[in-house]
């Protein structure tokens, strides 16, 4: 299954990940505490896990066409609800589990 992970610097780490947890819980299955986080979109899966300094997402996905598409829509997303600040969303191959 490809997947791909990235690392974003932020204080408000878990706000975010709660904060999108909360906008897709309507749509799709998630599950989260302040901690941590996963939902089930349609493209695929999003794990994220908040620290004090960051947040840590790996997506993942059945068709590998889709991956980058859901890069862009998970990061375009956490932008938004971090209008206040600048985030960094650099992707890369997750290791394989």
């Amino acid at each position: 299954m490809p997947s791909s992970h990235a690392d974003v610097a932020t204080e408000h780490a878990s706000r975010y990940l709660q904060q999108l947890c909360k906008h897709w819980a309507h749509k799709f299955p998630v599950e989260f505490d302040p901690s941590h986080g996963s939902i089930d979109l349609s493209l695929g899966r999003t794990v994220m896990d908040a620290d004090p300094t960051a947040l840590h997402i790996t997506v993942s996905t059945d068709e590998s066409g889709s991956l980058e598409r859901l890069e862009s829509v998970v990061a375009d997303h956490i932008k938004r609800f971090a209008f206040r600040e600048e985030l960094t969303f650099e992707w890369k191959p997750a290791a394989a589990a």
